[in-house]
């Protein structure tokens, strides 16, 4: 980098995020993994052979090499772009030369090893940055960062390969070392999950109330074609006796005719299977049976109706700035999501879900991965609330997604619910500094 020291202290800046409707933008240098990422790196030993310039007029040399592979994702999903970080910390060459080499001139280049589920190379490139090397020193440690993109899920094992040490000072001169005995000792493992299809099964009721032994006409859109499906009435998560099973036609809809006796059936699913399973069903549809039990002589039956309302969701804001950090520092970049608050007043049997998914950051030193944001979930209920409130998990929140925070299906549900999260981004070492932005989307469901 052509930056000195102070000047690049005086160029540092902050992180920032943008979220809500929503935006994240960051700025600064590497930041390190956040609190409470896990990693399986470890620092691995292999024996190398390394070739010095024709001009040093030594032969090749035959040492150990020192070096770890770290990975900003973890547990990727098919497609992801996973951002791989070649550490050597002991490199087997050294300075060929009895000519001190200065600061900056190395530029060190290599490849990582992938195996298992998952086979094939890495490239990597560091930056040409470097502390002075004594004639005939040894080259001190460097970092080279590449990418690959998951294409097949399982165990993907990550071991070091072959690197090149560049040099350019009087002359451009090459050092490259070879692996023997390939491959190296695995320093990381990914496991890579399939993508998930999100479930787009839809009901729809004719009518949402009627009296005991109506037919209500089901609607259902988006199954799987040609395969059987069970319609039955809910009393809250408990199924009742109202229940009837259709086919499909050939694009997966159905349109089926239950009768409902049940007075405690408050509504209506449909799902493929044996069993109700949330990713092959749709529903609940709230219904209501209307009790036509006659009156007794000289009474009045007294009645009040309560209007359902929507299932919505606010936001306090939709800027977030995480904490700043020093180029080459590394540290995690922390923050809070602006709250959200979530109001079901819709008065049925169905719970709710509220998930979000960030794209990549993009920026002057090219894009941290969706996965490097990491958030700690939390969501508290209103006093008086039927429904409890769930958090998410604590993990990335990546490109596929992940669930901020739910309440479950019930015979009553609703009410107010406060959710918030704690934020942390990492971003690979030596990250150019600059601005990095992506975008954060919430969906309610």
């Amino acid at each position: 980098m052509a930056l000195t020291r102070s000047r690049a202290a005086a160029r540092r800046r902050r992180w920032t995020a943008v979220l809500g409707a929503t935006a994240l933008a960051v700025t600064g240098g590497a930041l390190a993994a956040p609190a409470g990422a896990t990693t399986t790196s470890q620092p691995v030993e292999f024996q190398t052979r390394c070739v010095p310039p024709p001009i040093a007029g030594i032969p090749p040399i035959t040492g150990t090499t020192t070096a770890e592979i770290t990975v900003d994702r973890a547990s990727p999903k098919v497609g992801d772009t996973v951002t791989v970080t070649y550490t050597i910390t002991r490199p087997a060459a050294s300075n060929p030369v009895d000519l001190a080499l200065p600061a900056d001139i190395m530029t060190p280049s290599g490849k990582v090893t992938l195996g298992g589920a998952q086979t094939g190379a890495v490239t990597v490139t560091g930056p040409k940055k470097n502390p002075p090397v004594p004639g005939k020193g040894t080259f001190p440690a460097f970092s080279m960062t590449g990418t690959f993109t998951v294409t097949q899920a399982g165990s993907i094992t990550l071991s070091p390969g072959d690197y090149n040490i560049h040099t350019s000072y009087i002359m451009e001169l090459d050092t490259p070392c070879t692996v023997l005995n390939p491959p190296a000792p695995v320093s990381e493992t990914v496991v890579a999950s399939p993508v998930t299809s999100p479930n787009t099964r839809a009901l729809q009721l004719d009518t949402a109330s009627g009296a005991p032994g109506v037919r209500v006409t089901v609607n259902g859109s988006r199954f799987t074609p040609l395969t059987e499906v069970t319609v039955v009435g809910r009393a809250g998560a408990a199924e009742t006796a109202d229940r009837m099973t259709v086919t499909t036609d050939s694009d997966g809809s159905f349109a089926a005719r239950l009768k409902v006796n049940d007075k405690a059936t408050t509504g209506v699913v449909a799902y493929e299977g044996a069993a109700w399973n949330a990713d092959k069903g749709a529903g609940p549809a709230a219904y209501t049976v209307v009790d036509d039990t006659p009156q007794p002589p000289d009474s009045q039956k007294i009645t009040a109706a309560v209007t359902a309302g929507e299932l919505s969701m606010t936001q306090a804001g939709d800027a977030v700035q995480l904490s700043s950090v020093d180029f080459g520092q590394g540290g995690a970049a922390t923050g809070d999501l602006k709250t959200v608050t979530v109001k079901d007043f819709r008065g049925g049997p169905a719970g709710w879900s509220l998930t979000g998914k960030v794209t990549d950051f993009t920026g002057p030193g090219g894009s941290i991965g969706a996965g490097s944001l990491s958030w700690t979930p939390a969501c508290t209920a209103k006093a008086g609330s039927p429904s409890t409130c769930a958090a998410g998990s604590a993990g990335p929140v990546g490109s596929g997604g992940a669930t901020l925070a739910s309440t479950p299906n019930g015979a009553v549900t609703g009410g107010e619910f406060t959710v918030d999260a704690g934020l942390s981004l990492d971003v690979p070492a030596f990250t150019a500094p600059g601005s990095y932005a992506g975008v954060l989307t919430l969906t309610l469901s």
